[in-house]
């Protein structure tokens, strides 16, 4: 089912399907909520799984000066809308969220502000680390690269980097398809909301509930010992290796990625 709430006058759509304890997946960068579309298929008749469009992503409107704490301001409210629908609003520990890559910054916002109503969250190729002097430049290169060239190029030169086989692997040419749809000042506000995020090691060390690390041994947006260097910090730690993936498991690995979510989410999404 799609539906949508409306955020400081901005459309957010999102998709709820199944029934059971309430799971969020939230999509990365350059992405939508149908990246997510081989665990919703697996994962659906266990949870109700809801699914958001990240403003600027998919069918939901760009929210203009956005950071990473205002997304997880917007998934706040999506879940609060589903628990006054299941008449939970009172429930704490409410849902498990699992974020890919950019998703993993909000999800770790969202734990940091509102975490009473987590009773576990999942980083998926994702870090709890601000970025490195080096990282910032390296986005602000892409912001000119963007600017300068467009989103087709864009998305042509760094989509199939995401990937530790992409010459054999159909993906990065749909996604590349799929994400024109992006426009130039969405894809910049995701990267300027990146680029400005905190450090949460602090988070990771202070939380109480469980946390899912699943690792691309490939992974260059997410470098192999960055995740190992943070994978041990949460006194609950549930790590996974990716060993024939880099930044994108959910497809490269699609059938053990689906097994490790059901795992976690059967110990905690309860």
């Amino acid at each position: 089912m799609q539906l949508s709430i409306n955020f400081k006058d901005t459309k957010v759509s999102y998709q709820v399907t199944g029934k059971g304890k309430m799971v969020v997946l939230l999509h990365g960068f350059s992405e939508d909520g149908s990246i997510w579309q081989p665990q919703i298929d697996h994962l659906k008749n266990y949870y109700q799984l809801v699914i958001p469009d990240l403003p600027g992503s998919g069918q939901s409107e760009m929210l203009h000066h956005a950071s990473i704490e205002t997304y997880a301001d917007v998934i706040k409210e999506i879940i609060t809308v589903e628990q006054e629908k299941n008449k939970l609003s009172g429930d704490k520990n409410f849902c498990s969220v699992i974020g890919h890559s950019m998703g993993g910054y909000i999800t770790l916002a969202l734990a940091e502000k509102y975490p009473g109503v987590l009773n576990s969250f999942g980083l998926f190729h994702s870090s709890a680390f601000a970025d490195t002097e080096e990282k910032i430049e390296a986005r602000k290169k892409l912001i000119s690269f963007i600017n300068k060239n467009g989103v087709a190029a864009f998305l042509e030169t760094s989509i199939p980097g995401l990937f530790h086989q992409p010459d054999v692997s159909p993906w990065p040419g749909l996604l590349i398809n799929k994400g024109l749809s992006f426009s130039k000042e969405a894809l910049i506000e995701y990267y300027e909301a990146m680029i400005n995020r905190p450090d949460r090691i602090a988070l990771l060390q202070q939380t109480a509930k469980p946390v899912l690390f699943i690792i691309g041994e490939h992974d260059k947006a997410i470098p192999f010992e960055n995740s190992l260097a943070q994978c041990h910090i949460p006194a609950i730690s549930h790590v996974h290796i990716l060993r024939q993936s880099a930044h994108m498991g959910m497809l490269e690995e699609t059938d053990k990625c689906n097994k490790i979510l059901f795992e976690f989410l059967h110990l905690y999404a309860r």
